[in-house]
Order: C-alpha cells, then sequence, then structure tokens
C-alpha cells in the first residue's frame, strides 16, 4: 500500500530525516522514524501498565505451559 504525503511540510520533513540518517528512499525513512516512535512510546509506559499486560499475557497463555 503506497505511503502519500500530501501537506508539503511533512514531505519536508521526511526528506529531511531521509538525507540526516542517510536512508535509501523516503519510505525507508519513514518507517525507520515510525518504530523509533513506537519503541519509544512503549518505553513511555509506567512499569505497572507494562506489567499488567505482561500478567494478562502469562493469565492467557495458562499455568500449564512450559
Amino acid at each position: 500500500m503506497p505511503l502519500y504525503i500530501r501537506d508539503d511540510a511533512v514531505a519536508g520533513l521526511a526528506r529531511a530525516v531521509q538525507a540526516a540518517s542517510g536512508a535509501r528512499t523516503v519510505t525507508d525513512a519513514v518507517r525507520a522514524a515510525l518504530e523509533r516512535e513506537r519503541d519509544r512510546l512503549k518505553q513511555s509506559l509506567p512499569p505497572s501498565a507494562r506489567l499488567g499486560k505482561a500478567l494478562a499475557l502469562a493469565d492467557a497463555i495458562g499455568a500449564d505451559a512450559p
């Protein structure tokens, strides 16, 4: 699915990130930036929220799992 950036300012930012990061394409630069932001947001969750998600996953797996 193609990504079309229709805002000139956003397109300029994407090109600037591409140039600064040495990414091969604007798409690669946008992908890397979005992945970094996703990871940053995950890490910004308070430990109690991360622990709650881990406990819910463990409960879903069940006690009999190895």
